[in-house]
């Protein structure tokens, strides 16, 4: 068998085992890093060039190798081999296998520490802005479905038992600020993130006069990690904060899912699953199933685990660079395909979900008017704790206690946030403001990247 090509041992014999069990699954997990590797690359060429480290035609002629690169990625003819130890290696002996000096020139004065965490945060940029869209995605289709069953009312449960009058206004909107907030939660990681970690090589920078700056405008970063020695110590801890990001949103979507296998199950009935977005049984031939709202249930769920994965790897670990990190990829790319299968799926089935009035308003039992009740009483002068035990005490004798309609349920709420007067207006304000975020984000972010992968004499 051909002896594994790597970047830290050329000639030297090492052991196959010890290089299939350190390599692992890096050569699949590293498939999604490819196109950025190059990318990477590219921008790093800029640094060398504004530090005069390398001189014009040395970087004309470094570009034209990447750029013909990026083409052979794009056209499938680069990609990663059983020969290959992982992303960085394939790029950098296809280079060198088809331009020769250029391709051994492109590692100077980087390292492959923070060559990975570049590809990583053009990936995690690009991963997070489309997920952003997504969660603000569903976050509009949760709203238009407030809009238009605001005046369906049902009962709202606490401790899983029959509360008081709530709405499929109220839920779903209450399901898009959730979104909101989960999604605009991003302002916690999005500074470091959108910081160009190259030039810091294996974590203590290079004897060199590295343009570091120009590599971060060049990819479209707002600045740099200031110390070098900051990148490595980031490792983990940005996936950590992806990763809990999305789970923010996750969360919602799993208790959004728990409420509408219960709400459409037989004994409630005032949601109703279409037959395109349910399943049968291989037994019963009369049985609709829930699947893809329970599978979205545990994939929320199996999406704590990746996080779980991520802060157990980078627990106790020292300053600097450890080989464990390579382990971090896998429950990544996994929370985050999740997070995205999930968001896709729930905004595609939501304007299809069947709403049942009448059936809504036919589950209001008697009790759960106790509180309006209580209320009307207290208008008339009586003081509240002598109204609830009125109330209580005659519940418990079996006294009647008056039902409500539709619209008097929701003209009696009108308080900020109540069935009567939900802030759908302001909620799509936010929600805007939001998109446009991601909007122009991704704007700027790929107006950099197409500028830097533009073919033209510079």
């Amino acid at each position: 068998m051909k002896p594994a090509q790597t970047l830290w041992s050329p000639g030297a014999k090492s052991d196959r085992r010890m290089l299939e069990y350190t390599v692992g699954d890096d050569r699949d997990a590293d498939l999604r890093l490819l196109r950025w590797d190059v990318i990477g690359s590219l921008g790093h060429l800029e640094s060398l060039a504004a530090g005069r480290v390398i001189s014009r035609r040395q970087r004309g002629a470094m570009r034209r190798a990447l750029l013909a690169a990026l083409r052979a990625v794009d056209a499938g003819q680069l990609t990663i081999g059983v020969s290959h130890e992982d992303v960085h290696s394939a790029v950098e002996f296809w280079l060198t296998q088809h331009f020769g000096e250029s391709g051994e020139r492109i590692h100077t004065g980087r390292s492959r520490n923070d060559q990975v965490a570049v590809d990583l945060r053009l990936y995690l940029k690009h991963a997070v802005l489309e997920l952003h869209a997504l969660a603000t995605g569903f976050a509009a289709t949760l709203l238009a479905f407030a809009r238009k069953h605001r005046r369906v009312v049902w009962p709202g449960y606490t401790h899983q038992r029959i509360a008081m009058p709530s709405s499929a206004g109220a839920w779903a909107a209450a399901y898009a600020e959730g979104l909101l907030d989960a999604a605009d939660s991003v302002v916690g990681f999005w500074a470091r993130l959108d910081r160009s970690p190259l030039g810091s090589a294996a974590g203590y920078g290079v004897p060199l006069a590295l343009h570091r700056e120009a590599a971060a405008r060049a990819l479209g970063f707002r600045g740099i990690d200031q110390v070098v020695t900051t990148t490595q110590n980031a490792r983990g801890v940005l996936e950590a904060q992806v990763l809990f990001w999305c789970l923010g949103a996750a969360h919602e979507c799993a208790k959004l899912a728990t409420d509408v296998i219960q709400f459409s199950a037989d004994e409630f009935g005032w949601l109703s699953l279409p037959a395109e977005w349910s399943t049968g049984s291989s037994i019963m031939p009369q049985k609709r199933n829930p699947d893809l709202f329970e599978l979205t249930r545990a994939r929320a769920a199996a999406l704590e685990g990746d996080l779980a994965a991520v802060m157990a790897l980078k627990a106790k670990l020292a300053g600097g660079y450890h080989r464990d990190f390579q382990l971090l990829k896998a429950p990544l790319w996994r929370g985050i395909d999740r997070t995205r299968e999930l968001l896709t799926v729930l905004t595609a089935v939501m304007p299809h979900l069947g709403v049942d009035a009448a059936r809504g308003i036919a589950a209001l039992r008697p009790e759960v008017f106790a509180t309006d009740e209580v209320m009307r009483r207290i208008g008339t002068g009586v003081p509240f704790r002598r109204a609830y035990r009125d109330v209580a005490d005659g519940f418990r004798r079996g006294v009647p206690i008056p039902a409500l309609g539709a619209k008097a349920i929701i003209a009696a709420r009108i308080s900020a946030g109540g069935l009567g007067n939900l802030p759908l207006s302001a909620l799509a304000t936010r929600l805007r403001t939001s998109q446009q975020w991601c909007r122009s984000e991704q704007r700027r972010f790929g107006a950099a990247i197409t500028r830097l992968v533009t073919t033209r004499r510079r």
